[in-house]
This record gives C-alpha cells, structure tokens and sequence, in this order.
C-alpha cells in the first residue's frame, strides 16, 4: 500500500511540474479559452440647436420618443424672415426686367423719335444761323447795332450744341446698352440673388430635424423661448449602435484587434447576446476605473477597448454593467470603420 501512494504522488508531483513548465515556456498557450472583460454601456448624445436666434414656435416631440432619421423635431417663428424673403424677391424680379431691358437695347420707336429731335435741332440751328448772317451783314451796313449781333450769335451757338447733343443721343438710342453696364446690372441681380437664397436656407433651418434614429433624452427648450446656437433644444442618444466601454489588462491587450468580433451580456438579459465588434483600441494606459468590477478587484494598468453593440430594441441603457466576451482564436470578420 505504501508503495502505491508514493507512486500516486509521483505522478501528481510530475503532472504539477509538468503544468508548471507548460505555463512558464509556453505562456502564449495559457489564455487559449474566451477573453472576457467587464465595462458600462455608453450612449452616444447628440445636442440639437438651432443655427438663428429666434423663438421657439412648436416642440413635437416628447422626451423618450423614439424619433426616426429625417423627422421634425422642433421649429421656429418665421413671420419677419418670410417678409424679408418677399422684399428681396420684388427687389430680384425688378432688377431682372432691368436686366432684360439693357439687353434688348432702345425700341425701334425709341430710335425715330431720337431721329425727329436730331431734325427739330438741325432746322433750329439752320435758322439761327440765318439770322445770325443777317445780323452780320445789317451790322456793317450800320442798320443794327452790336448787341443785336451779339444777341444773334448767342441763339446760333445754343442750337449748334443742342443739334450736338440730338445727334449724340441718336446713336446711343442706336448702339444700345454698354457692354459694362449690362454686367453691372447682372451682378446686382446676382447679389440679389444669392440675398434671397440665404434667407431661403434660413427659412429651411428654421426647422429642427433628427439627424439618425435616437431616442429623445431631453427635451431642454419650450414654445416661446428664445432659440440660438448655444442652447440645445433636444439631446438626443443615439439608439445603434451603442457603446461599450471595457478596459483590457496589458498581458491581454494582444489578444485584441480592431474589428474583432464580440458581443456583450447583462444580468437583466443573461441569455441574449448583444452582437458587436471592436471599434476603437486606446493607445494609452490607465489605472482601472472605479466604474469597471473584475474579478481580481486589484488596481492595474489597463487600456480602453469599446466595442460597437447593435442594440434595435434599444433595452441597454447608459452606464449599464455588461460583460464583454471575446473568442481571441476565432477568425473575426472586420466591420465598416464608422469613426468612433
């Protein structure tokens, strides 16, 4: 019998020695079953604002409303931007009949009736002129005297510019607008233009829409209150997918990847697995946060690890204890990167 139980302890002595070195040459063969990590669930928020000072109009939704991407969330009052955008408009049609009006050049009635004025100075500058050779000619006769002379050639001179003046009328009723002028009557429309589509975009985010499917987490503004960019209407959690914030030892942190495949669990739900994969590896280490439990309940260096949760029925909730299971030696399909 003595010789038996020695032998049994032989063999346990062997059999331990033998784990011992198995563990102490080979420690990459050790950790060969489910890495498993323990974090909190993290919403990701979206605070909503308006981008223009003005007061709140209606609020549509509730807090805890699930709202669908695309949905009207909030609006504003819009009475003196809707009035602006009518004077600019009256101002751009206007300036676009000036527009047409330079382009098309003079009417042909236009034209003529420059015509006749040019005729009616060239017969009042024939007569002057007439007058004033009579004058000229009474005067060396000594029938006149000089003022009469003088008063003549004043007339004669008068109708000589104004027939100048219809005859320089005349062509530019022929030639039409100056190319300059028609391109500074094109760029004020333009600034009209683009005045009218500013205040056309101002009127388009005078509505609030959800940017992605979320649930409302707080509802922040009220009809009547005054809106601007620094005060968020509505914070909003984004429902899928969701984080979870997990922290990996630093002899694990190997065993990790970004695009790794996973999924969490929670103690509501301890047989539902919540698909997911790695999105994010920190490139720094930290102390364990007091929010993450292990199992060893020791302070060490540990690195962040999020993974990226689908969650559709939206049932985790922010800061949540799950616990985070991996398989280090499965092949994992890498997801899309969506930044986070």
């Amino acid at each position: 019998m003595r010789r038996i139980v020695i032998i049994i302890l032989a063999v346990v002595l062997l059999g331990g020695g033998g784990y011992w070195a198995y563990r102490m040459f080979c420690p990459e063969c050790a950790d060969t079953g489910p890495l498993v990590l323990y974090g909190n669930v993290d919403i990701r928020q979206v605070n909503l604002a308006f981008k223009d000072s003005e007061r709140i109009q209606n609020v549509l939704v509730e807090e805890g409303d699930v709202v669908e991407q695309g949905q009207e969330l909030a609006r504003l009052q819009t009475q003196r931007l809707e009035a602006q955008i009518k004077a600019v408009q009256a101002g751009a049609d206007a300036q676009k009949y000036v527009v047409i009006q330079l382009e098309n050049g003079s009417r042909p009635e236009e034209i003529q009736q420059a015509l006749a004025e040019e005729r009616q100075a060239l017969a009042e500058q024939n007569l002057t002129k007439r007058t004033f050779d009579r004058q000229s000619r009474l005067l060396k006769s000594g029938a006149n005297a000089q003022q009469d002379l003088d008063d003549a050639r004043a007339q004669y001179d008068v109708a000589r510019a104004k027939y100048q003046v219809a005859v320089q009328n005349r062509i530019l009723m022929e030639k039409g607008a100056r190319w300059e002028e028609i391109a500074s009557a094109k760029a004020s429309l333009n600034k009209l233009e683009a005045d009218l589509d500013v205040l056309n975009v101002q009127l388009a985010e005078s509505k609030l829409y959800a940017p992605t499917k979320a649930v409302v987490r707080s509802r922040n503004l009220e009809p009547g209150d005054m809106a601007s960019p620094q005060s968020p209407v509505f914070t909003l959690g984004v429902m899928d997918p969701k984080w979870v914030r997990a922290y990996v030892p630093e002899d694990k942190l190997g065993l990790l990847k970004p695009g790794m495949r996973g999924y969490a669990t929670a103690d509501s739900w301890p047989d539902r697995r919540f698909e997911g994969w790695v999105g994010f590896i920190s490139s720094t280490a930290e102390f364990t946060p007091r929010s993450v439990e292990t199992p060893e309940l020791r302070t060490s260096l540990v690195y962040e690890v999020r993974l990226n949760v689908h969650d559709l029925e939206n049932v985790l909730r922010l800061g949540m204890p799950v616990t985070v299971h991996f398989e280090p030696q499965a092949d994992s399909a890498a997801q899309p990167a969506d930044g986070n």
